[in-house]
């Protein structure tokens, strides 16, 4: 009698029931080989050793757009997802398959810290999304490279090794890195590189990142600093001029300090030294044609070919304008035409001129007007040394206090002259070498002192004024304007009469010439030496002591002559 609760041996129906359903549960979502039984159209069956065979999609079996490559009685594996579907075929998956195995792999890979291989496909907020073999992963932005990428397109579509960063196969995710294992290469060639590296060693780098000094180099695993004077042999006032972030290189190891790794490169040096042949190409004194680089407080700097940079000092830009910045008289990226006047090879230096170009402007006015060349030109500047009269647009010529007037006070005249006024000089002298001109307006008439015009002769007795009295003597005025001096000693025959303080500013005394100095065009005058001449001269006249008479007899009958004489008169 059929029971339901019936044993069957030891076992109830139950029990094989259940037992049956706990073997379903196992396999279902486990991963067996099954056999290749038929392929009809675009399914195929597959058998698994079950009821019932299962049915996978061909495409399951190859790549989009490659036909698949299977046959009746392969070998493969698939996933079981359900023993008996809707319709009582075995539900399978090829893909699935491939996934778990593919997880397993990336699951052993990551305990190992081993590298993998996949493709980047695609681009999703804040990274990349990657193929791993049938195993999406994704790639964080700021896991893609050690520096900015230009251009994504050269990192999508090809094979890349990575390393997995996290994996969790319930939810599905897993996340890799590109950058680590390119700082792990980068860490390999750096050791390989810097043990084999020297100076002078010429390599190939990327421009990593640019400064104002100078840019650094990436050289494969490690970096070297590219300063800005070594860039090029012409002046580079910015590395951004020459190179951008990116660029492929080629530079030469200056300088590497092992306890540092501090490396110095140069760009530069991969080319000839345009200084080598310097004095040849620029003898001194020729002239060249350059372009205006850099301007300065002090001068202005002429790239005469690339690499070869010279200075026009401030002094030698321009002969007239002296005080005046450079701005002023030349504009950057100007050529213009300078002549070389000195080269220091050793310390790279060229000395330029720039007014050297062009004639000398007082030189120039030498030759049109040589000295004694009489001019016409308008009073620039009123000075309490002179006057500055105009003698071109660009010079001035000086006419000292000295020689505006042969007589009278030359300040008092002067004064006379106002600014932009029109005179007439005489060329006195031009100093091309100090620069300068000396006109002179008195030059214009003759010197009456020279030319004997007063008439004045050593010994004859003039009168003169009085104007300055002091200890040493007088200072007087003799015809209109002429000076004169009487010592101290020559004021009187008798000692206690020479004392200037006797005389007052305005007396008028009469004194022998004693000497003239047309230099200074001054008279040296003596009232002792007139009183002698007078004495000897009544002696002559009106007798002698021997007589009997006394001086002062015999100079007072002359004294009482000379004044009946003068009624007379």
């Amino acid at each position: 009698m059929t029971n339901a609760n019936k044993t069957l041996g030891n076992e109830t129906f139950a029990d094989l029931l259940a037992e049956s359903f706990a073997e379903n549960s196992k396999i279902e979502g486990s991963v067996v080989k099954g056999q290749v039984v038929s392929i009809e159209n675009d399914v195929v069956l597959v058998d698994v050793g079950l009821k019932s065979e299962g049915r996978i999609s061909l495409k399951e079996f190859s790549p989009p757009g490659v036909k698949a490559e299977i046959k009746i009685g392969d070998t493969v594996d698939v996933y079981i997802e359900k023993i008996e579907g809707k319709n009582g075929y075995t539900v399978l998956s090829r893909e699935k398959a491939k996934r778990e195995e593919t997880w397993s792999i990336l699951e052993i890979a990551q305990k190992k810290q081993e590298r993998v291989n996949g493709i980047i496909f695609g681009k999703v907020k804040g990274g990349f999304t990657v193929d791993l073999e049938g195993a999406t992963a994704f790639l964080p932005g700021s896991q893609v490279d050690i520096r900015p990428i230009k251009d994504l397109n050269t990192i999508m579509g090809g094979p890349q090794a990575f390393l997995i960063l996290k994996m969790d196969r319930k939810r599905g995710n897993i996340v890799v890195s590109r950058r680590a294992v390119l700082e792990e290469s980068r860490a390999e060639a750096r050791t390989e590189l810097v043990s084999n590296l020297g100076e002078g060693q010429v390599l190939n780098g990327i421009v990593k990142n640019i400064t104002d000094y100078g840019a650094f180099i990436d050289l494969g695993g490690v970096d070297g600093l590219l300063h800005v004077t070594d860039i090029a042999w012409k002046r580079v006032l910015h590395p951004s001029e020459v190179l951008s972030l990116g660029d492929n290189i080629t530079v030469q190891v200056i300088k590497f300090n092992t306890e540092t790794q501090r490396i110095s490169l140069g760009m530069k040096q991969l080319e000839e030294d345009p200084w080598n042949s310097i004095e040849t190409k620029y003898p001194l004194g020729s002239k060249t044609k350059g372009r205006i680089t850099n301007i300065t407080d002090y001068g202005a700097f002429v790239e005469l070919d690339p690499g070869i940079e010279g200075l026009v000092h401030i002094t030698e830009i321009s002969w007239t304008k002296k005080n005046i910045h450079p701005g002023k008289i030349v504009s950057t990226s100007e050529q213009v035409e300078v002549m070389i006047l000195d080269i220091e090879e050793s310390k790279r230096r060229i000395s330029l001129g720039l007014k050297q170009c062009i004639k000398n402007p007082w030189q120039e006015f030498l030759d049109k007007h040589p000295i004694g060349t009489e001019i016409e030109g308008e009073i620039r500047n009123i000075t309490e040394f002179g006057l500055f009269v105009a003698v071109s647009n660009e010079l001035d010529g000086l006419v000292h206090l000295s020689d505006v007037s042969w007589e009278g006070n030359t300040e008092e005249i002067i004064s006379k002259y106002n600014k932009g006024d029109l005179v007439k000089t005489k060329v006195l002298d031009a100093n091309v070498e100090n620069e300068r001109i000396a006109l002179g307006i008195k030059q214009l008439e003759p010197d009456p002192f020279a030319d004997g015009s007063l008439k004045l002769k050593r010994g004859m007795i003039i009168t003169c004024i009085v104007e300055t009295s002091s200890d040493q003597g007088l200072d007087v005025e003799v015809n209109d304007g002429l000076k004169g001096f009487i010592r101290k000693s020559e004021l009187s025959r008798d000692r206690d009469e020479q004392r200037p303080d006797r005389f007052a500013k305005g007396d008028k005394v009469d004194a022998q010439i004693t000497n003239i100095d047309k230099k200074s065009r001054k008279l040296t005058l003596s009232i002792k030496a007139r009183e002698i001449l007078e004495e000897k001269k009544a002696m002559k006249d009106y007798g002698s002591s021997d007589s009997g008479a006394t001086l002062g007899d015999i100079l007072g009958v002359a004294l009482n002559v000379d004044k009946k004489n003068e009624k007379e008169k």
